[in-house]
């Protein structure tokens, strides 16, 4: 019977989807869904400071980045006492979770009761179905794996095959980061293509860019989506100033036809895993109001008005 402890939220929730959630020993300070995980052992906790605005969050990370090659720390002590056999982490952003070489230094030392690692990759939505195979090998369930994806693909699917019949297809602007801004890269660009939209910024399966006030406004979306990194709804509307007070903001087509959704970016668009279906109905959603209703707005997203 596996030991399971997962330091990623994204990897928690594949976990569970394959029914693995009674296996779970141990978690992040990040992984909180679903709920009935929450009482388990945290193994892992920031390095920095993360309340303050997204400028000073920033600023932190960046500094931390200077001192040490992590921004996470590792319970070690913890991690070995929970005996897990299988640990799954990743290896695609060292700024979002606990890295692949936090994981293999708490554990180097282990001898033969070292688990089985399992290095998570999600730069695009094709390396998700391949992170959700990865995680169902480990666990001898390979087809668990090849079911949930299925579903999951099924779901987005329908969703892309009404989309792609409608008679427009608005600019979209995801911002995943409000001050300094960034926007989305990743597999947002295909969530904002499969639901019918147009990205303006980011590249499927590369990480998100650095964008300026300047470039945001010259291109001028219809819709704006801010989901940062880590924020659920309250904290993301709390940020808004930062965009809403500058002079322009009046004038951008998204803001006077009240296309500027902010999101929960912290439970959906930021999780490569079973949720981005529902991320993908968010976005379904406000791009088309007429065609599309799933129930998330409210919870997942809201309209955005400064007043």
């Amino acid at each position: 019977m596996p030991r399971i402890v997962s330091l990623i939220a994204s990897a928690t929730e594949i976990v569970c989807a394959l029914g693995f959630e009674k296996q779970l020993v141990g978690r992040s300070h990040e992984c909180d869904y679903p709920a009935s995980i929450r009482h388990l052992p945290i193994c892992t906790a920031p390095k920095f400071n993360v309340d303050g605005g997204s400028r000073e969050i920033d600023e932190r990370v960046k500094v931390t980045l200077q001192e040490s090659v992590s921004v996470y720390h590792v319970d070690a002590a913890q991690l070995q006492a929970l005996r897990p056999n299988v640990l799954v982490t990743q290896s695609q952003c060292d700024v979002c979770a606990v890295s692949l070489r936090d994981v293999e230094q708490a554990v180097c030392t282990w001898g033969e009761a070292r688990p089985h690692i399992v290095s998570l990759a999600p730069n695009a939505l094709a390396d998700v179905w391949t992170d959700i195979r990865q995680v169902a090998a480990a666990l001898n369930v390979p087809e668990r794996g090849e079911q949930l994806i299925e579903q999951l693909q099924q779901r987005m699917a329908c969703i892309a095959d009404r989309a792609r019949d409608l008679p427009r297809k608005p600019t979209v602007a995801c911002i995943e980061w409000i001050d300094p801004l960034m926007a989305a890269g990743n597999w947002m660009p295909e969530l904002v293509d499969l639901a019918g939209g147009t990205n303006l910024f980011g590249q499927a399966g590369k990480h998100s860019p650095w964008m300026t006030w300047e470039q945001l406004c010259a291109s001028d979306p219809d819709v704006m989506v801010v989901l940062p990194c880590g924020f659920d709804l309250a904290r993301t509307r709390s940020e808004m100033p930062a965009l809403s007070d500058k002079p322009e903001w009046p004038r951008l087509k998204a803001v006077r036809e009240q296309r500027v959704y902010v999101t929960d970016g912290n439970q959906f668009f930021n999780r490569p895993g079973p949720r981005l279906v529902e991320s993908l109905e968010i976005l379904a959603e406000g791009f088309h109001p007429n065609f599309f209703s799933f129930g998330h707005e409210g919870e997942g997203w809201q309209r955005y008005d400064r007043k």
